[in-house]
């Protein structure tokens, strides 16, 4: 596998084994087309580049028949398939619904969890008629053991995005009360802990931004073709504007201090994985190097980069301040003393609540959480 992922490497080899998987790159003639790429996100039209689904659905259109299912797993805007894929695939000269059938079973996965996921999490499944959502339905149920929600395409669609702009939101909440806390001297993360014992409140994590090739970009998935759309759209800009209010920390630690070196803790948008895509990461460091702060970067996960990934040691060497932006297993261990020695000025701002704050204190650091006095 090119990625890491419990249980895929085994899946693979045992399916090889039984002569049961092949990998091709050209469409060839089959009774169900799954269509699976990326949809990035077209950040100057602020709108979902389709140009892969519209290139796959291409590739299908001379292969199509009577009686196939085309599935699209990507994430789509609402009426995607009801109207683009259906304008490619009657290229074929076949009708949808009369001739083959189309549905959108979009993905319900978390990366470091796909497989589970995959397997045991309720999924989504919308045709374009009835038709083709039970052919759907019973192709997923092969697999799938968690609960089949039918619906229609559209449907599904929106789903989909619902659902990630539903945790966008919340986060861009949670990133508003963790400035306020700064404002008011007060623990955001405490007053979030005992605020989710009400059995009707469910407040997510602040931090330094939202990454990832869902929660950040999905939203404008949602809006681009709507008007009524001006909540998820200040969401999205608080949460893209938190790499800035992390460098306003940073600056206000380090004031006084002369040509200034920041080590950054985690590049991956989320914890223990390699993922680096949309990371929040990439904006706070090109922002601060506008700033005149030399940067350096130690990530475990992740091996390659934009920029260079160091060893621990060489990382903080000379550092004035370490600025955690991951959440990283590993960082809630870091040696004190190890790093101490090591750095010009022992200052760390934690955006995540990851570090042992206590022992840290206890060996001459310097700490800002974010959300806290």
């Amino acid at each position: 596998m090119p990625f890491e992922e419990k249980g895929f490497q085994e899946l693979l080899d045992g399916a090889v084994a039984r002569k049961a998987f092949r990998a091709e790159s050209l469409v060839e003639e089959a009774d169900v087309f799954l269509v699976a790429v990326p949809t990035p996100f077209d950040s100057e039209m602020r709108m979902a580049d389709l140009k892969y689904v519209v290139s796959a659905c291409e590739m299908i259109v001379p292969y199509l028949k009577k009686g196939n299912l085309v599935i699209i797993e990507s994430t789509i805007p609402p009426n995607t398939c009801e109207k683009q894929v259906k304008q490619i695939l009657e290229k074929s000269t076949l009708k949808m619904c009369e001739d083959f059938c189309v549905s959108h079973c979009p993905e319900r996965a978390i990366p470091g969890n796909t497989l589970h996921e995959m397997v045991y999490n309720d999924r989504v499944i919308g045709g374009v008629d009835e038709k083709s959502t039970q052919l759907t339905a019973d192709l997923y149920s092969s697999f799938v053991k968690g609960n089949l929600h039918l619906t229609t395409s559209t449907t599904a669609e929106m789903i989909k995005l619902m659902e990630n702009t539903f945790r966008d939101v919340n986060i861009a909440l949670a990133n508003e009360f963790a400035q306020i806390a700064d404002d008011y001297g007060i623990d955001v993360w405490k007053a979030i802990e005992i605020a989710n014992k009400h059995p009707r409140v469910n407040i997510l994590k602040p931090g330094p931004g939202v990454g990832g090739h869902c929660i950040a970009i999905d939203p404008w998935f949602l809006t681009e073709n709507a008007n009524n759309s001006s909540l998820i759209m200040m969401s999205r800009q608080i949460n893209d504007s938190m790499p800035q209010y992390v460098l306003k920390m940073v600056k206000e630690m380090l004031t006084g201090i002369e040509n200034p070196i920041i080590t950054v803790f985690g590049i991956a948008y989320k914890g223990d994985i390699a993922d680096t895509r949309a990371t929040p990461a990439k904006k706070f460091i090109k922002l601060a190097e506008k700033e005149g702060f030399k940067i350096k970067i130690y990530d475990p996960f992740v091996k390659e980069w934009n920029y260079p990934i160091l060893g621990l040691e060489e990382a903080v060497e000379g550092s004035d301040c370490i600025v955690v932006l991951t959440d990283h297993s590993e960082f809630r261990n870091v040696d004190p003393e190890n790093l101490h020695n090591k750095m010009r000025k022992p200052n760390i701002i934690d955006t995540r609540n990851i570090i042992n704050k206590d022992l840290l204190e206890k060996s001459g650091y310097k700490i800002k959480i974010i959300g806290t006095r």
